[in-house]
């Protein structure tokens, strides 16, 4: 018997809604056999009896993470692969699929694409798995099976990596490594709009590389010619490439990490060779951009999540309005800065108040030329408006 959960009264009002989130507050009981386990498939009721939703059961605020809210849908291997499908076929009507440019992106983006606490990247024929709940990491070898059935002979691996991101307290000692296949480490080279990187989803952040930032790298290209570039927080360089590429005389990556900037150096080898003058600085860029001077007009400010909770958002936006204003404060006349937060937890609106802030502390005048988000295979769930994450803004600077 599948273990069913009974809300309180109404509490079901955002899951009619279709919001795919039940918290833990909303529960008046549970019905199951024996213990219920973290990971285990629910059905949700109404107080009254009515079914409202299937998902996964987890410990924690977030106590259902919803896969259908159609009761005579069964999560079996038949329904992961329609998923899978249709996350493929919207990145086929995004032109990403068979794209002699671009062969890296994101398939799977978590309640974007009705997967919540699964997030797959694609690298050209390895996919990486990422599975942020209990459920879906025990439901990794019927998504590999899916993988396979909607890809066939175009995918040769399947790589699993989330022995980081799966909850710690779960006890699933999860160890990352290769559910199919296997890739070749010297064939880990992809293309991104024309642009070569190397990608190591075995031992790089995230999936290996930060495909969100996409569009927003075409447009530094678009921005790049004849400027000294400053891209800070550079990771593996993807803004200082399409810099590069878009003509700037001179690009300096910054970033904490040594081996980052190693990286980023080879990217910017295998795509320009020895001789661009690139300069890259290992070291702390909240630091470095308190003495940088007037010798860039393109400046990008990438920083990691400052707030990923509630509970320290205000430090947070502290952290983004002191490096906007060292930034603005100290640019050429005329320059270009790319402002980024990606904390879930700020709201378009409050980053913008607090580069405007920044702005009035640097004292100089500011035109926003756009308002940036994440790209289409990044897609929002229209239910489920905290997966919009990505925000930015490219100043102009007088």
């Amino acid at each position: 018997m599948r273990a069913e959960i009974y809300l309180r009264r109404g509490k079901e009002e955002s899951l009619l809604r279709r919001h795919p989130w039940i918290f833990s507050g909303a529960i008046e009981h549970v019905k199951c056999e024996g213990e219920l386990k973290e990971g285990e498939i629910v059905d949700v009721y109404t107080r009254s009896g009515s079914f409202i939703a299937r998902g996964h059961y987890q410990i924690g605020s977030i106590a259902v993470r919803v896969l259908t809210f159609e009761e005579q849908e069964q999560i079996d291997q038949a329904w992961w692969n329609h998923r899978i499908a249709v996350a493929y076929d919207v990145r086929r009507t995004l032109a990403l699929t068979d794209n002699e440019q671009t062969n890296c992106y994101r398939l799977v983006h978590g309640e974007g694409d009705s997967l919540p606490g699964l997030v797959i990247d694609i690298y050209d024929c390895t996919a990486v798995v990422q599975c942020h709940s209990v459920g879906m990491y025990l439901s990794r070898m019927a998504i590999a099976e899916a993988l396979r059935t909607v890809y066939g002979d175009r995918l040769t691996a399947i790589y699993d990596k989330s022995s980081q991101t799966v909850p710690f307290k779960a006890g699933l000692n999860a160890v990352d490594g290769y559910i199919w296949g296997h890739a070749d480490k010297k064939a880990n080279v992809v293309l991104e709009n024309g642009e070569k990187f190397l990608v190591n989803w075995e031992e790089g952040q995230k999936t290996g590389f930060f495909l969100d930032q996409r569009r927003n790298r075409e447009l530094v290209r678009h921005y790049a010619k004849g400027r000294t570039v400053l891209n800070t927080f550079c990771y593996t360089g993807g803004f200082s490439v399409y810099a590069a590429s878009g003509g700037a005389v001179e690009v300096c990556s910054v970033d904490a990490s040594e081996r980052a900037v190693q990286l980023a150096d080879e990217n910017m080898r295998l795509n320009f060779g020895e001789e661009y003058p690139h300069e890259a600085v290992a070291a702390d860029a909240v630091e470095y951009l308190k003495h940088i001077g007037d010798k860039y007009d393109l400046i990008i400010l990438d920083p990691p999540a400052f707030a990923k909770h509630h509970k320290v958002l205000g430090n947070a936006m502290q952290g983004y309005k002191r490096i906007n204003a060292r930034a603005l404060a100290q640019i050429k006349s005329g320059g270009i800065l790319f402002t980024f937060s990606c904390s879930q937890a700020v709201s378009k609106e409050l980053f913008r108040t607090t580069v405007f802030s920044a702005a009035a502390i640097a004292g100089r005048k500011v035109r926003i030329l756009h308002q940036l988000t994440q790209p289409a295979d990044h897609p929002i769930n229209i239910y489920h408006p905290e997966g919009e994450y990505l925000k930015g803004l490219v100043l102009y600077v007088e």
